[in-house]
Order: structure tokens, then C-alpha cells, then sequence
């Protein structure tokens, strides 16, 4: 086996070995979550999510999944992704700080009983951190996707807030699980929603 060929094997052992360690440890936390999406929906609330980078693109998976649908035929469920908006974006870093590039749009388009799915693999990233702190100011409860030893983001959130952290130090299988979180999301709130698939 050439050096090609053991990478690609090491990956899917270690992308399977982190999904299988997050089982045992996120089951609990994905099915309150779940609950907490499905509450704020049946309320007549919507779902804010963000992200940097990869968890940028995740966020915005998240949200043209509640906007369109999964996998089940369904009205589309109130969703915004705060990624999306470039010249939003780029006006609140240029006038303000980068930082705020999520606060400002959570302080603008938040209301209370909505709620903000706010990802970061490393639990540390500024702008996410302060997108939890006006989503708190706001009245809005929190997921967060985090890893690692989640960071400033897990030490700062409370009862009103659930912390989703993958049991890695490696950003790739991060992401990895936070997708598969997602699409379990996607599933459980299909279920609620709609009952069990025919």
C-alpha cells in the first residue's frame, strides 16, 4: 500500500473513530436540541445560524435546509443565514470591526424565542463569541457546535443554551460531525414536525 493509498485509508478510520465517539457522548445533547429547534418553530419563531470559514458554508447548509427542505416534502421553515449578505458583511468589518459582523445582523433582526445556531470547531472565534452574547442580550437561546475543549464559547454559555462539542482536537473531523449533527437535525425536526415517513 503506497503512502496515497494509507492516507486515504487513515482518514476514513479517524472520520469514522470521531463519529462513533460522538455518539456515545452528543446523542443526549442533538435530541434537546432538536426539541429547542422544534419549540422555537411551533412558536413562530425563526433560526439565525453562522459560522467562519467551512462553518460558514455549514451554516448556510443548515438554513437551505429548513428554507426548502430535507428530505421530506414540507413548508419551508423560517431560516437566515448571517454568512450570506456580502455587502453586510463587509460594511460592518469595515466600519466597525470584524468581530461584530454577527452581533450587528442578531441586534437588527433578532426577537426574542428565535433561535441562533452559532458554529465554531475551535469554540474560540471573536465574532461567534459575540454573536452568542447579543443573541443573550436578545432573548434568543443558543446551539452551538463547537469541539476541541470548546473554548471561550462553551464557558460562556448558559442554562438557556446547549453546547454540541465534537471530542476532537482535529478541525477536519470536526466539521465532519458537525455536518452529520446537522443532517440529524434536519431529520429529527422533519419527525416532529411531521410525524413518522410512510
Amino acid at each position: 500500500m503506497n503512502d496515497i493509498d494509507n492516507r486515504i485509508q487513515n482518514a476514513f478510520k479517524a472520520s469514522i473513530e470521531t463519529k462513533q465517539q460522538s455518539l456515545s457522548v452528543l446523542a443526549e445533547s442533538i435530541e434537546l436540541a432538536s426539541t429547542m429547534l422544534n419549540q422555537a418553530l411551533i412558536g413562530g419563531h425563526k433560526i439565525l445560524s453562522c459560522g467562519n470559514g467551512g462553518s460558514a458554508s455549514d451554516a448556510q447548509h443548515f438554513s437551505s435546509e429548513l428554507l426548502n427542505r430535507y428530505e421530506r416534502d414540507r413548508p419551508g421553515l423560517p431560516a437566515i443565514a448571517l454568512t450570506t449578505d456580502s455587502s453586510t458583511l463587509t460594511s460592518i468589518a469595515n466600519d466597525y470591526d470584524y468581530r461584530q459582523i454577527f452581533s450587528k445582523q442578531i441586534n437588527a433582526l433578532g426577537q426574542p424565542g428565535d433561535l441562533l445556531l452559532a458554529i465554531s470547531t475551535s469554540g474560540q472565534s471573536p465574532n461567534i463569541v459575540e454573536a452568542i452574547q447579543a443573541a443573550r442580550e436578545n432573548e434568543i437561546q443558543v446551539i452551538a457546535l463547537t469541539g476541541k475543549d470548546g473554548g471561550s464559547i462553551g464557558k460562556m454559555l448558559d442554562e438557556n443554551s446547549i453546547e454540541i462539542r465534537v471530542p476532537s482536537n482535529v478541525t477536519a473531523r470536526i466539521q465532519e460531525v458537525h455536518i452529520l449533527v446537522i443532517h440529524i437535525l434536519c431529520e429529527l425536526l422533519d419527525l416532529q414536525l411531521l410525524g413518522p415517513a410512510e
